[in-house]
């Protein structure tokens, strides 16, 4: 120590006076020296300790002794501003084991087992020593161990826990092995429940793959010492560092991040839309969903759909949804696997699908996956939230027109439930109609859903899935419309081994409508129809190795339907019974999918799908009478789907994708958007299967770490054997409709453009789409033809789609939204002219959809209010409020002419044509 000379000489005649001066030295010397202790800013993520000692001796001159062997396996995520050294260092060596010490000369010691020994205890020591001769000790208080901690700059960061540093050994060593398989399942930790799409990567490789829906991963280990990262949307990415002499299993649970305000310290998204093989996905969490303003302020699935590019809709409040030019019957719309055949509720200001009930959703474009099929346009897979593993939790939600509630715990160690339910209490709504034909209308629906999920062992889990909903409304006293969707299936998951596992499902799916007339008492009847179809698949997911995957299977559906029956209705009708003939058929496929990654830049998605259709009997066509389960009629063919992507760098890739898909299912529909009362037919003799094919290639960019997404897909579409109708076509109770329909082939192409931050105080999304789909008869007389046979717009083509969608966090309790829409208006046929003809007046129409409603805008606004964020807590609360089109744009939905005394008048129908506020309270427990 370098302690002056003139005290020296004093304090030696009084060797107690020196002690005591001494240690009053040490102390006022140590405290100058902690005033004076550097500051440092420390930005890291997965970076080794070696890479942080040199950021701190850069910033602060001082030198580092270590051991590496201490230190090899240390990885360090941080993030840290202007915070003092040895905060820092006790941030980062707490939870490993490690101690250090800082000394005089700008040293520091990082050791294992105990800290350097001196005269006073530093932070990372755990016992009082020895005074060490010649050096002057940097003295700290020691801290306790937190889980989060926060720095100077208002961020809230995770320490490195000691699991993420922990050496994970598996196998024994020396064994021979081919490779190394990693499976497991990723949970949230707070729940137990499975996170779907999280995002697997082995460090220092090109080796990434995702948990599929039931949480589920398997990954090639290329090296026996390895690092893995595991990141979710929305949750702390983890990681686990890995000893490997042979394969192993292990489970892994993300907890929940809180984001910062002031700056993102993480992505929210892993960047796969450059990374995966697959086009024209779409993957959306809840939390987004709940962001998006809806009319009435409930969450909506389908509304959020909406408004991605690629995506539309005929008009205000329309049922169903149109893909890249398909139609509504196009879409496949699956709940965990079950198939929903009229997605909405309440005249499509609804969707089927219970927000509480829903863990993720996937909208697949183009790249379908083969084993997906029966849909020409897209698949819409929402999968079921399973219940709490941990404990017994509820959320809900209370609006103007509707009231949810959902339950779910575990049930004993193994097993868990959720179960929901929503209803409607709207009838006060129809009472504020004007018109006084409606003032005693009814309009009411409520759905229901439940989940068990049972786990026997880890090789084995069993899930039980069901699904109710029914509608009702009167428009009037006389005129009672009701339609159901009931679905139920079991699946089981097995895992043979770290490389093998299979889902077999099977289950039953029923859409039901009724109408009842009671105008009349002599002309009351009720009107029916009914589908039931009745399926089970079989997948079998195999890992081969680092670069090759296959999922292979196969799949049956029994349909039948009831294609429509008319019955009378009370004691004086005198309506006659009239019951058309059933309708049975079954398609069956096989499919194949091998992904192979050909080097780090270039991988393949190929797949093969053969598929089968037979109709089937009884059946009687005037002429042939089959018998019950005869074969009728056999369609087959294989349907081809190829993607591949190419890695230009790692934030940059360009893709192509290729897929033919064949539909065996027909809506018989007269309007462009689903009602309750269409029907569906099967394809029979008559009626061929649909077929349609999609070339589509795309270029992706991500920016600032994967924080901003943006792409740009260029695709072109046909479809052939499409069907349409004759002028003045009867779709009800028609026992002949292959007489009322045309044949046609359409072409749909168009550019999509996207721009997606998911992260920061401002996030959201931004579309663009250009897209044509236009239509044109085929194989028909003459007389038949539409437009003589040329091309002409579907009704559902609109080539300009705009969507922003933006939300902005004030605090983490109170958040902004907005949502923005424009469209072109779609085609409309009208009459241009009225000539006479025999005596009588008459009108002539344009030709087919050469005409266009007004354009479409709409723009939405709310506030989520969330309550106070305590831990202990009877219930979470907020508050959405918000208002649907702000703009009170009366957008048209349709426009038709009367023909009255004075002339042919033209009138323009709104579905909501002023704002409409909305207050929506939530809740959870």
């Amino acid at each position: 120590m370098n302690i002056p000379h003139a005290f020296v000489r004093i304090l030696k005649k009084r060797k107690l006076s020196f002690l005591f001066f001494i240690i009053l030295w040490c102390v006022g010397h140590s405290s100058a020296l902690y005033a004076q202790e550097p500051s440092v800013t420390i930005r890291l993520n997965n970076a080794s300790f070696e890479e942080f000692v040199r950021q701190a001796e850069s910033q602060t001159g001082y030198t580092f002794y270590y051991d590496a062997a201490n230190t090899d396996s240390l990885r360090i995520s941080l993030n840290m501003v202007n915070s003092q050294l040895s905060v820092v260092l006790e941030r980062v060596l707490h939870e490993q084991g490690l101690f250090f010490t800082i000394l005089s000369g700008k040293r520091v010691f990082v050791t294992s087992g105990q800290a350097l020994i001196t005269h006073l205890d530093a932070i990372g020591s755990r016992q009082q020593s020895e005074p060490l001769s010649g050096d002057s000790l940097h003295a700290v208080k020691p801290r306790a161990s937190l889980a989060h901690l926060t720095d100077y700059s208002g961020d809230t960061t995770e320490t490195i826990i000691a699991i993420e540093n922990r050496l994970f050994e598996f196998g024994t060593k020396g064994q021979v092995v081919r490779d190394r398989i990693l499976s497991g399942y990723i949970r949230d930790a707070d729940t137990g429940l499975p996170i779907p799409f999280a995002l697997i990567e082995v460090q220092g490789h090109s080796l990434t793959t995702h948990s599929d829906q039931q949480g589920y991963f398997t990954i090639s280990i290329p090296e026996e010492r390895a690092t893995v990262k595991i990141s979710g949307v929305g949750k702390k990415e983890t990681q686990r560092q890995l000893l490997m002499y042979g394969s192993a299993r292990l489970d892994i649970a993300l907890n929940e991040r809180v984001y910062a305000l002031a700056e993102v310290i993480v992505s929210g998204s892993d960047g796969t839309g450059v990374t995966r093989t697959q086009m024209g996905i779409e993957r959306l969490t809840m939390a987004t969903i709940r962001q998006t303003p809806a009319v009435f302020g409930e969450a909506d699935i389908v509304r959020v759909i909406l408004t991605l590019p690629g995506v539309q809709t005929v008009g205000e409040a329309a049922a169903g949804f149109n893909v890249r030019g398909g139609a509504t019957d196009q879409n496949l719309v699956l709940y965990n696997d079950a198939t929903i055949y009229n997605p909405s509720h309440f005249f499509g200001f609804f969707s089927s699908f219970n927000p509480d009930g829903v863990s993720s959703v996937e909208l697949y474009k183009s790249s379908i996956p083969a084993r997906f099929g029966g849909r020409l346009s897209s698949v819409l897979d929402v999968s079921a939230k399973e219940g709490n593993r941990q404990k017994f939790s509820g959320a809900g939600g209370i609006g103007p027109l509707t009231g949810r509630l959902t339950l779910e715990g575990p049930i004993g160690k193994k097993t868990s439930f959720l179960v929901g339910g929503r209803s409607t209490y709207s009838d006060w709504l129809m009472k504020l109609i004007p018109d006084e034909g409606y003032q005693n209308s009814s309009a009411s629906f409520f759905d229901t859903n439940f989940q068990v999920t049972h786990e026997p062992n880890e090789k084995n889990t069993v899930y039980a899935v069901g699904y109710f909903s029914n509608d009702r409304f009167g428009l009037g006293r006389d005129t009672l419309y009701s339609y159901q969707n009931l679905s139920t299936n079991l699946k089981w998951k097995h895992v043979y081994n770290n490389r093998i596992h299979s889902l077999l499902t099977v289950g039953l799916d029923r859409y039901d409508f009724t109408m009842t007339n009671t105008n009349l008492e002599p002309t009351s009847y009720r009107l029916g129809y009914g589908i039931h179809q009745t399926f089970a698949k079989a997948e079998l997911h195999h890992h081969l190795n680092e670069r090759h995957r296959l999922l292979y299977g196969l799949s049956s559906i029994l349909y039948s339907t009831s294609p429509g029956s008319v019955t009378p209705l009370g004691a004086l009708s005198e309506v006659v019974e009239k019951v058309l003939q059933p309708e049975q058929a079954l398609e069956s496929a096989l499919h194949l999918t091998d992904v192979f990654q050909i080097n780090d830049r270039l991988e393949v998605d190929l797949g093969l799908r053969y598929s089968m259709f037979n109709v089937l009997g009884p059946r009687n066509d005037g002429t042939t009478s089959y018998q019950s389960g005869a074969f009728i009629k056999t369609y087959h063919a294989p349907e081809i789907r190829f993607g591949a992507r190419y890695r230009v760098a790692t934030a940059t890739s360009l893709k192509i994708g290729y897929n033919s898909l064949r539909q065996y299912i027909h809506m018989l529909s007269n309007t462009t958007s689903i009602t309750p009362t269409d029907t569906w037919k099967l394809s029979d003799q008559y009626i061929r299967p649909q077929f349609g094919d999609q070339l589509s290639i795309g270029f992706y960019q991500n920016f600032n770490s994967d924080r901003i997404e943006t792409s740009v897909e260029l695709y072109y579409k046909r479809m052939q054997d499409y069907l349409d109708y004759k002028s003045g076509a009867r779709l009800l109770m028609n026992p002949n409709i292959e007489r009322d329909v045309l044949g046609t082939e359409a072409r749909a192409y168009g550019v999509e453009f996207l721009v997606k931050k998911l992260t920061g105080r401002l996030n959201g999304w931004f579309s663009y789409t250009y897209s044509r789909v236009e239509q044109r008869t085929v194989d028909v007389p003459e007389e038949d033809m539409i437009n003589g046979g040329a091309y002409y717009p579907s009704n559902h083509d609109k080539p300009h789609n705009l969507t922003l969608v933006g939300n902005y966090k004030f605090s983490h309790r109170v958040s902004f939204s907005l949502n923005g829409t424009y469209s072109t208006g779609r085609p409309i046929t009208l009459p241009i002219a009225v000539y006479y003809y025999a005596g009588n007046e008459r009108v002539f129409y344009s030709e087919r959809n050469q005409y266009r409603i007004p354009d479409y805008f709409r723009l939405d606004a709310s506030f989520n209010i969330e309550g106070n964020h305590k831990v202990r807590k009877l219930a979470h609360s907020s508050w959405t409020v918000g208002v649907y089109n702000v703009t009170g744009r009366r957008n048209p939905f349709s426009v038709f002419y009367l023909s009255e005394p004075d002339g042919i008048k033209g009138y323009k129908l709104s579905i909501f044509g002023s704002q409409i506020p909305f207050l929506t309270y939530n809740f959870k427990f």
